[in-house]
């Protein structure tokens, strides 16, 4: 099972490549992912980065948070679940 991580403070210059390459240093990375504007194409500033183990997890917050990729400080923790709220369809009245 991967362990998910939240990164913030990302660089709009970083591309979801760049994010994976920087967090090899701490393990094995299975999946990164920088989120965009689903409109514009821009980076929102964040992202999660899958690591294969926990420890590699562990280290990653460790070792990563607080230095810089692309001239930006990274916070780095452990992602947290999404909140079980209503959804779209039920603010709006209709499913």
């Amino acid at each position: 099972m991967a362990h998910k991580l939240f990164v913030g403070g990302i660089s709009f210059n970083t591309t979801t490549e760049g994010l994976r390459d920087f967090f090899a240093q701490a393990g094995e990375v299975v999946s990164a992912n920088v989120i965009t504007d689903q409109f514009s194409g821009r980076s929102r500033g964040f992202g999660f980065v899958e690591m294969a183990r926990p420890e590699e997890a562990t280290r990653a917050v460790g070792e990563l948070n607080g230095r810089l990729l692309d001239g930006r400080a990274l916070k780095v923790e452990a992602a947290k679940p999404k909140a079980g709220g209503p959804g779209r369809a039920d603010r709006d009245g209709w499913r």
